[in-house]
């Protein structure tokens, strides 16, 4: 079977073109094709023989993605529904704003997760990604930018699946788009958003320092975190905010909490003063969110009323926050939503 060219990172494609009996350099041609020029297809790196992209055929899938729908918000979000080599189907999302472009990127298709807000769950998971996978998402919304003459600027690892569960293949897309060769965005550029499985986060010290870790709260306490999000029961929350204080001890960064508001559920002045004893002393962030209505949920988000109360309470109690402006309401953005859709269809 052949391999995505784009699972690949730099080091071992050179190893790998030594073995097809080509010199180091095409490696380098090969990766500034990918992804300094990006175009589609070998034929079109001209530089190369015609038996070398030949070869190239033969060994390697490029592209390995494909669009199957596309939805753009009133707000200038966009949201691909992008098909992967076994027809499988995963969302992107790139969202615009002044401060640059952020891609928002999955990691697994679906999730096992299982978080009672999250339209990701709803049909559990089939599978991991392969890094290359992952890459061509964000190689995806570059070619779409490219028209515009800007870039990528900001990478989220936030969108279907858990990327820490399947580690070592973020780790590896990291290392890809991360490279001077590559897409060069740089550690401080890349987001990955979890929902706590805390080894990882220790692990994550030692291999990608730089990034900024967004750890997914949206409780303040372990028994309606246990309700609200089934992983609490294997990873308990002083076990995770001791890895986050490790995390910041080690790296000197900040980290994001995302706390999606539900009404009537974790929204109530208690559960503020409760995240303020919580997150004392430790250097942090708090990104409030009205959490996204599915429909096959029940959840209800909280009012403009309760948000602001509950954003006072954490201010008073010195702790960073901001509430999250939504993006992509009318096309259904959240984690999830356009592929259930589809897969009803």
């Amino acid at each position: 079977m052949k391999n995505l060219i784009t699972d690949y990172t730099y080091d071992e494609l050179i190893d790998r073109i030594k073995q097809l009996g080509e010199p180091k350099f095409r490696s380098t041609q090969l990766f500034e094709w990918i992804y300094q020029k990006r175009v589609k297809h070998f034929e079109l790196m001209t530089n190369l023989s015609k038996s070398f992209q030949d070869k190239l055929s033969q060994e390697f899938v490029y592209p390995g993605i494909k669009q199957v729908a596309k939805q753009i918000s009133k707000d200038g979000t966009i949201k691909w529904l992008l098909a992967l080599p076994d027809e499988a189907t995963i969302e992107t999302v790139l969202m615009p704003s002044k401060y640059g472009n952020t891609v928002c990127v999955s990691t697994q298709v679906g999730c096992k997760m299982g978080c009672t807000f999250c339209a990701s769950t709803l049909g559990g998971i089939e599978r991991n990604l392969v890094a290359g996978e992952i890459v061509e998402q964000v190689l995806h919304a570059q070619r779409f930018l490219d028209h515009q003459n800007e870039r990528v600027s900001n990478v989220v690892i936030m969108g279907s699946g858990e990327p820490l569960d399947n580690y070592d293949e973020t780790i590896k897309f990291i290392k890809t788009i991360n490279h001077e060769k590559g897409l060069n965005i740089g550690q401080r550029h890349i987001t990955i958003s979890t929902c706590g499985i805390v080894p990882k986060i220790y692990e994550l010290i030692k291999d990608a320092p730089q990034v900024t870790l967004s750890v997914s709260l949206h409780a303040t306490n372990d028994k309606l975190r246990t309700e609200i999000m089934p992983i609490n029961k294997k990873h308990r929350l002083e076990d995770i905010i001791q890895a986050c204080r490790d995390f910041v001890s080690e790296t000197r960064r900040r980290v994001t909490f995302e706390y999606a508001l539900i009404s009537g559920v974790n929204d109530q002045p208690k559960h503020a003063r409760e995240m303020v004893e919580l997150l004392s002393q430790l250097m942090c962030h708090v990104n409030l969110i009205p959490v996204n209505e599915v429909a096959e949920r029940n959840n209800k988000k909280s009012s403009l009323e309760q948000i602001e109360k509950f954003k006072k309470i954490l201010e008073k109690g010195g702790i960073s926050v901001t509430v999250r402006r939504e993006r992509g309401a009318d096309i259904s953005a959240a984690c999830g939503q356009l592929r259930a859709q589809i897969e009803k269809l």
